[in-house]
C-alpha cells in the first residue's frame, strides 16, 4: 500500500499514513510490545537494543538504533499519552533532535489507518529532516507491514 505523506506547513510538522489489513488491535500491539517493535522500528537494515520501553504515560523508551554501516544511534523519548487501540504521543528527547510524534490508529472497515504525525521545534529543523523523513518513515511502514504478516 501507498503511503501518504508530506509536510503540513513549511515550519512545523511532517506527517506519514498508511492503511494496514489488520484491525487496530493488531498493529497497536506492534506498535507497544517491545519484543515487537524492536524487530521492525526504523528504516530498512536498521536494527535495534531496547534499554527500556515502558508504552504508558510517563513513560521511558530507550534504545540504540544501530545502522547497516555499523553506526550506533542512541535514542531517548519520553511517552506522553498511550490510548490503547486510538494513540500515542511521545516526546523525542535526545540526542540528534527534539520532536513530538503523535501515532494515531483510525478503523477503516476493519483495516487501520495509522497516522504520523512529527512536529518539530523549529523550521530550520523541519528543513534539516525534510531530505530524509518521509522516505524513512516509508521504509518504518514497509517493515511494520512484514511484521503484521508474521505475526498472523
Amino acid at each position: 500500500m501507498q503511503t501518504i505523506r508530506g509536510f503540513l506547513t513549511a515550519t512545523e510538522s511532517s506527517f506519514s499514513s498508511r492503511v494496514f489489513d489488520y484491525p487496530c488491535e493488531v498493529v497497536f500491539r506492534a506498535v507497544t510490545d517491545p519484543n515487537v517493535l524492536a524487530r521492525w522500528w526504523g528504516p530498512a537494515g536498521f536494527t535495534n537494543v531496547f534499554e527500556i520501553c515502558e508504552p504508558r504515560p510517563g513513560g521511558a523508551w530507550r534504545f540504540v538504533m544501530q545502522g547497516p554501516d555499523g553506526t550506533r544511534y542512541p535514542n531517548e523519548s519520553e511517552f506522553v499519552e498511550v490510548v490503547p487501540t486510538e494513540r500515542i504521543v511521545l516526546v523525542h528527547l535526545r540526542p540528534m533532535h527534539r520532536f513530538e510524534l503523535t501515532m494515531t490508529f483510525a478503523d477503516e472497515a476493519g483495516q487501520t489507518r495509522l497516522t504520523w504525525r512529527m512536529l518539530f521545534d523549529s523550521a530550520e529543523e523541519v528543513e534539516r529532516i525534510r531530505p530524509y523523513v518521509p522516505a524513512a518513515n516509508e521504509q518504518n511502514f514497509d517493515r511494520l507491514q512484514e511484521q503484521l504478516a508474521a505475526m498472523q
